[in-house]
C-alpha cells in the first residue's frame, strides 16, 4: 500500500464510529445476515481480500459492540479497511512476506512491459477500426479482422503469463487492480477461428446497417435514401403519417436481414464470456460496474423517474391525438413512427406542435447558427472554447488534422453515427461525425468532445485505467457541458442571441419541455435496450421470440407501439445501431441520470445553483468560464478507472451512489406544470392494451 493510499485511510473519522453506544442484545439474531453481507463485501472489494479471517473476527467484535446496524454499516466497513491495511503496512515495515515482495517486484516489471505492449496494440487496432468505420470497403474490413485476430493472439499469450502471478495476494492495491483488469480477456478468450467468426459477424451486421438504403415514399424509383441524412430528415420534418409509416417499415425491412447473424453473435459472445468465468455475456457486461447489486440500483432509479415520464407521455399522446386524430388512441401506447425519431427514443422533433406555450416562440437556434455562418468546424471550435474556459485541455493538433467532422463528399460509405476515438498514443484523438449545421448537432459536438476531454485528462494513467470510471461516466461528461450550453444565458454569452427571451416563466417551461422531450423521453428506451439483451444472453428470450419480446418491453416500459402488426419474421431490434454493433446501452441510462448529479455538484461549486435561492434554479445554471467547477470536474476525470466508480463520483459530488434527485430537481417546474395540465385536460396517465399484434411464427 502506497503512502497516498494509507493517508486516504487515515482520513476516516475513527472517533465517530468508536463513540456509537454499545447495544449487543440483537447480536445473536443479526450475526448470520450481517456476516453473509460482509463476506459478500470482501469478495467484491480488493481492499478487504488479503486477510478474510481477520474480517470475520473483527466483525464479531463490532457486532458485539453494537456496530452492526445498517446506519453505521458503511463506516464499519471503512474501519475494517483501515485496520486491515494498517496491518498490511505494519507487516511491510516490521517483517513483511519476502515471497510476496519478490513476486510483486516481478509483477511490476511484467506490468511495465505489458502496458507498453497494450497501448501499441490498442493503437494498431484502433487505426484499423477507424479505417473501416470511415471507409467501408471489403479490403478495410478484411484488414480490420486480420489486425484484430493478430492482436487477440498476442493478448492471449500475455494473459497466460499474467495468470502465473498470484495477484489476489498482492498488498499493493494499484498493482492488484491493474492485474485484475488485465485478467479479463474478453472476446480474445475464444479459439482463434471462433474469434475471427465473431469479429466478422459484428462487422457484417454493422455493414448491413451502414449501407442500408430505402425507396422514397413519393418516388418509388428513387431507392437511394440512407438513414443519415435523408430518412432522418423525413422523420423529423414530415407530418404525413403514411410517409412516416413507410420509412419506419422500410428501414426495418432492410435491417432485419441480420437476424441469423445475431443468433450466432449471441452464441459466440456467451462462449467468450464463459471462457472468462462469467455465466453469460450479461454478467460480463455488468462486471466493470464492480457491484453485485447494480441491476437493482438501476431498477430503483427507474422507479424514481417513472412518474415524471408518465406525465410527459400522457401530455405528448394528448397533443399527438389532437394532431393526428384516431391514428393515436386516447388511452393506448403512442405509435412509434409519429415521434420524430426512427426508434422513438427522443421526441424533440414534435416540439413544434406540442409546446406548452405555442405563442411564446423562442429563437430558432439552428437558423441562428446558419445566419451567423457556423460550419461544422466552427461548431467544434466553439465546443473547445467551452472546455478551455473551465481550465480543461484544448484539442491537440492531430485532432483537427485527423477528425472527420462532416460527411465526406467523395461518395464513400461510412458509419455516420457520431463517435469519439482514443488512439492510445497520448496525442491522437479524433471525432467522426456527419455534422449538419443544426442546434442538435451543436449539442452533439459538445457531447463528443466531452469524450475527447476525458481521454485527454486520463491519458497519463496506466493503459488499464484509460477508461471512464464506468462507461456511463464517459457518456455523461459531454452532456454535463451541454446542460450549460443549452441555456439562454450561455447562448447570449457566446453571441448566438442578443438577449434572453421575454415571457420568462412561460419560456422556461417551453425550454424545459423541449429538453424533457430528449432527456426524459429517452430514459425508458435506454433502460429497456439492455434488459432485452440480458434476457437474450441468459437464454430467457429465445430466437423464436426475439421480436415479440422486444415489443413487450417497448409496450410495458416505454408505452410505445409499432405502426403496423409485427411478427417473428421481423427483427426490429436490428434497426438500432448499438444492437448490431455489440455496444452495451445501459451506459446511456446511467449517463442521463448522473449527468444531472454532476451538473448539480458543478453548479454548486460555481455558485450558479442554490436550492434555497429561487433566482438560481438548477435548470438556468451555466458553468462556462468557471475554473473552480472545471478543476473539480478535471480531478474526477483524471482518475480514469484507477479507483472504483463510486470514489470517482464522490470526488466531484460528495456522494458514492447514483441519485436521480438531480434530474428531478432540474425538471421540477416542468413536472408540476405537466401534472396541472394533464389534470385540467382530464388526460389518462399510463396506457392500456396495445392494439397492434406481434405474431410468433416458426423460424424460416
Amino acid at each position: 500500500m502506497d503512502p497516498e493510499e494509507f493517508q486516504r485511510l487515515l482520513d476516516i473519522d475513527v472517533e465517530d464510529v468508536a463513540s456509537i453506544p454499545s447495544d449487543n442484545e440483537s447480536y445473536a439474531s443479526d450475526f448470520d445476515a450481517n456476516g453473509e453481507e460482509l463476506d459478500e463485501n470482501f469478495q467484491h472489494n480488493n481492499d478487504l481480500k488479503p486477510i478474510p479471517s481477520i474480517l470475520i473476527t473483527f466483525h464479531v467484535y463490532l457486532c458485539a459492540k453494537g456496530l452492526h446496524h445498517s446506519s453505521v454499516k458503511m463506516k464499519t466497513l471503512k474501519i475494517l479497511v483501515f485496520v486491515l491495511n494498517s496491518i498490511s503496512l505494519l507487516s511491510k515495515v516490521y517483517g513483511s512476506d519476502p515471497a510476496i515482495e519478490e513476486e510483486e517486484a516481478r509483477a511490476r516489471a511484467f506490468l511495465k512491459i505489458l502496458n507498453e505492449k497494450t497501448w501499441t496494440r490498442n493503437n494498431k487496432g484502433t487505426i484499423a477500426a477507424w479505417n473501416y468505420a470511415s471507409n467501408i470497403t471489403d479490403y478495410n474490413l478484411k484488414e480490420q479482422i486480420r489486425v484484430s485476430a493478430e492482436i487477440a493472439k498476442e493478448v492471449k499469450e500475455d494473459w497466460k503469463e499474467l495468470t502465473k502471478f498470484n495477484y489476489n495476494t498482492f498488498i499493493d492495491y494499484d498493482l492488484r487492480r491493474q492485474f485484475k483488469k488485465y485478467s479479463i480477456l474478453g472476446k480474445a478468450a475464444l479459439p482463434d477461428d471462433k474469434y475471427v467468426k465473431l469479429e466478422k459477424i459484428v462487422s457484417d451486421m454493422e455493414s448491413a446497417y451502414a449501407t442500408a438504403k430505402i425507396c422514397s415514399y413519393h418516388n418509388k424509383t428513387d431507392c437511394s435514401l440512407s438513414l443519415e441524412p435523408e430518412i432522418t430528415k423525413i422523420l423529423t420534418s414530415s407530418r404525413d403519417p403514411e410517409e412516416l409509416k413507410h420509412v419506419w417499415v422500410e428501414w426495418r425491412k432492410k435491417t432485419k436481414t441480420v437476424k441469423p447473424l445475431f443468433i450466432d453473435y449471441v452464441k459466440y459472445s456467451n462462449e467468450a464470456a464463459r471462457l472468462n468465468n462469467f455465466t453469460s455475456n450479461t454478467e460480463y457486461w455488468l462486471y466493470d460496474y464492480e457491484s453485485p447489486t447494480f441491476v437493482d440500483e438501476i431498477e430503483k432509479l427507474w422507479r424514481q423517474l417513472k412518474p415524471l415520464y408518465l406525465q410527459l407521455h400522457a401530455y405528448v399522446r394528448h397533443k399527438l391525438r389532437q394532431r393526428y386524430g384516431e391514428v393515436v388512441s386516447e388511452k393506448g401506447p403512442i405509435p412509434a413512427h409519429l415521434l420524430g425519431n426512427m426508434w422513438a427514443q427522443t421526441w424533440g422533433h414534435v416540439a413544434d406542435f406540442t409546446l406548452p406555450y405555442p405563442k411564446v416562440k423562442g429563437p430558432n437556434y439552428s437558423n441562428l447558427l446558419a445566419k451567423q455562418e457556423y460550419t461544422p468546424i466552427k461548431m467544434f471550435q466553439e465546443a473547445e472554447r467551452f472546455f478551455v474556459s473551465l481550465n480543461l485541455t484544448e484539442m491537440p493538433p492531430l485532432f483537427w488534422k485527423n477528425s472527420i467532422l462532416e460527411k465526406p463528399k467523395d461518395g464513400r460509405d461510412l458509419v455516420c453515427h457520431a463517435s469519439a476515438w482514443d488512439f492510445y498514443d497520448q496525442k491522437d484523438f479524433r471525432i467522426k461525425q456527419c455534422t449538419d449545421v443544426t442546434f442538435e448537432d451543436f449539442i452533439t459536438a459538445h457531447h463528443e468532445m466531452g469524450h475527447i476531454q476525458y481521454y485527454l485528462q486520463y491519458k497519463s494513467q496506466p493503459v488499464a485505467y484509460r477508461e471512464g470510471a464506468n462507461d456511463g461516466f464517459h457518456e455523461a461528461v459531454g452532456d454535463v457541458m451541454a446542460l450549460s450550453v443549452a441555456t439562454s444565458k450561455h447562448l447570449k454569452k457566446i453571441g448566438l442571441i442578443d438577449s434572453e427571451p421575454a415571457n420568462k416563466d412561460q419560456n422556461d417551461i417551453n425550454e424545459l419541455y423541449q429538453m424533457g422531450l430528449d432527456k426524459i423521453a429517452f430514459l425508458p428506451f435506454a433502460y429497456l435496450m439492455d434488459l432485452w439483451r440480458w434476457q437474450v444472453f441468459d437464454g430467457k428470450i429465445t430466437p423464436e421470440e426475439y421480436n415479440c419480446k422486444w415489443w413487450d418491453y417497448r409496450y410495458n416500459i416505454q408505452g410505445i407501439e409499432p405502426p403496423v402488426d409485427r411478427s417473428e419474421l421481423d427483427f426490429d431490434p436490428a434497426s438500432k445501431y448499438h444492437i448490431v454493433a455489440d455496444v452495451p446501452y445501459l451506459r446511456y441510462f446511467i449517463s442521463y441520470v448522473i449527468q444531472f448529479q454532476f451538473h448539480r455538484a458543478a453548479c454548486e461549486i460555481a455558485g450558479e445553483y442554490d436550492p434555497n435561492d429561487l433566482t438560481k434554479p438548477l435548470h438556468k445554471c451555466d458553468i462556462y468560464q468557471n475554473t473552480k467547477a472545471g478543476n473539480a470536474i478535471g480531478k474526477m476525470l483524471q482518475m480514469g478507472s484507477s479507483r472504483p466508480w463510486r470514489e470517482a463520483m464522490e470526488a466531484l459530488t460528495g456522494q458514492q451512489n447514483m441519485d436521480a434527485s438531480g434530474l428531478l430537481e432540474y425538471f421540477r417546474p416542468l413536472y408540476k406544470w405537466l401534472e396541472t395540465e394533464n389534470q385540467k385536460n382530464n388526460v389518462y396517465i399510463g396506457w392500456k392494451i396495445c392494439e397492434k399484434k406481434c405474431t410468433k411464427v416458426p423460424l424460416q
